[in-house]
């Protein structure tokens, strides 16, 4: 039998409940996706259900959370701008040096705008890596399915996937939601643990479960390596996985993630996941290269998203849409100058430590490195987007919290973004809004 059934709503689940992290895709997306967790989203946001309320900037329905540039396909990052590049560098202050930053405002399409420092810059960008595992999976659909979006749509939505021991091991919580009990669970990955392909890419984007974007990964390799033919049996899975030779299997993962890089006229050596996400992912598929990311090349993959470049319009909407946060805002999206607008992010941290006198270590504050990365996508008002601009950052500045860093980055982009477009919003806003300190 194949893993096309309708996901049922009583699937039996242990349950831990503990704090959740980021939630992404538009509140209204359970009728269209079968995405459990956002039907639980739209309860608590009617009051059906207790549980905390979204910020304004998160409660666009589906339809809103669309492509802004798509008459704009044929534009390229621009140069950097030398003003507009003096003024964000004046941003970052002594850490300067320890950035690579870009920022493209688009709030007047016609007349974009670009500032880049150390744009080229290369380090391992942690989770933000996911975004080339979806851009991969998509990559894979249209090459089974080029002219048939409802077919995409029915795998995705459809496709039941059993988590096995590529799955292991994960600290990141996914969340449940039972949609006949309102019943709300939060813990690891489990082998064995059913959601279909919709929510599994959910949970690597949203919550950035690992466990999620290995078996997504793996998924996609499926996908890549039996196009029509899939989905196939779970005994199939695990006979292909075990008897097709190593080497093939590093072949068939660059063939999944690193070819649709290039594919969409993004540059490798700029930007590339080389690895499955958990340790035995790594154990079963060597993917035989490095991760990294540039602040450039990121930009890069926003920009074609927003353009319909990415595969193709069906696949860089639905990107979009898993990037559309909608639950608690992290790192630089939890900036409080953003809680009116609707923010588009992700993010990842890498940090390490060793005794130094004086120093305790803590999360995002690595004496050894302190990688946090950041691309995020702002349009305000909601809906409106008189503002609309992309940043995205990739920092190591050791010893100092990260995640804050960001933040407060978070609230200077979008000041300075605000002073140079007073008139995309009321008068009294731009007279009460100062730079951050």
């Amino acid at each position: 039998m194949n893993r096309i059934i309708h996901l049922g709503a009583s699937l039996v689940l242990s349950v831990l409940i503990i704090p959740a992290p980021v939630q992404a895709y538009p509140i209204d997306g359970y009728t269209e996706t079968g995405i459990r967790r956002v039907e639980g989203v739209r309860l608590v946001e009617e009051g059906t259900i207790p549980g905390t309320k979204q910020p304004p900037g998160a409660l666009l329905p589906t339809a809103a959370v669309d492509l802004r540039l798509l008459d704009y396909r044929n534009m390229e990052l621009p140069a950097p701008d030398p003003l507009f590049t003096k003024e964000v560098l004046g941003l970052l202050g002594s850490r300067a040096n320890h950035y690579g930053i870009a920022v493209l405002d688009l709030s007047n399409p016609e007349k974009p705008r670009y500032a880049e420092h150390r744009g080229d810059i290369r380090q391992n960008v942690g989770s933000v890596g996911k975004l080339v595992v979806a851009l991969g999976l998509f990559q894979a659909l249209a090459d089974a399915w080029p002219d048939d979006i409802e077919k995409r749509r029915e795998i995705l939505k459809n496709t039941v996937v059993t988590a096995d021991a590529f799955s292991q091991s994960d600290h990141h919580k996914i969340r449940i939601f039972d949609v006949d009990t309102n019943k709300l669970t939060r813990r690891t990955m489990q082998v064995g643990d059913q959601g279909s392909l919709w929510e599994y890419l959910d949970w690597t984007l949203s919550v950035s479960s690992n466990a999620a974007a290995a078996m997504t990964m793996r998924e996609a390799m499926l996908l890549r390596h039996f196009g029509k033919d899939y989905p196939v049996p779970e005994a199939e899975i695990e006979r292909f996985f075990k008897d097709t030779p190593a080497r093939e299997l590093t072949e068939l993962f660059q063939q999944t993630f690193f070819e649709p890089v290039t594919r969409n006229g993004l540059d490798l050596e700029q930007l590339r996941q080389g690895s499955f996400f958990t340790h035995m992912g790594k154990k079963k598929v060597n993917g035989g290269g490095n991760s990294y990311g540039t602040a450039r090349e990121l930009m890069k993959f926003l920009l074609r998203m927003e353009q319909g470049r990415l595969v193709d319009e069906f696949s860089s909407r639905q990107i979009k849409r898993l990037l559309y946060m909608t639950e608690r805002r992290i790192r630089y999206a939890s900036s409080p100058a953003l809680t009116d607008s609707a923010v588009y992010f992700k993010s990842g941290s890498l940090y390490q430590c060793k005794k130094e006198p004086d120093f305790k270590c803590g999360a995002y504050k690595g004496n050894v490195r302190n990688y946090m990365n950041s691309v995020a996508i702002i349009e305000y008002p909601p809906g409106d987007n008189r503002l609309f601009y992309m940043s995205t950052l990739i920092s190591n500045v050791l010893r100092e919290n990260s995640a804050v860093d960001h933040q407060t980055m978070g609230t200077r982009i979008h000041r300075l973004i605000q002073q140079a477009n007073p008139e995309a919003q009321p008068a009294e806003q731009v007279l009460e809004d100062k730079p951050a300190s």
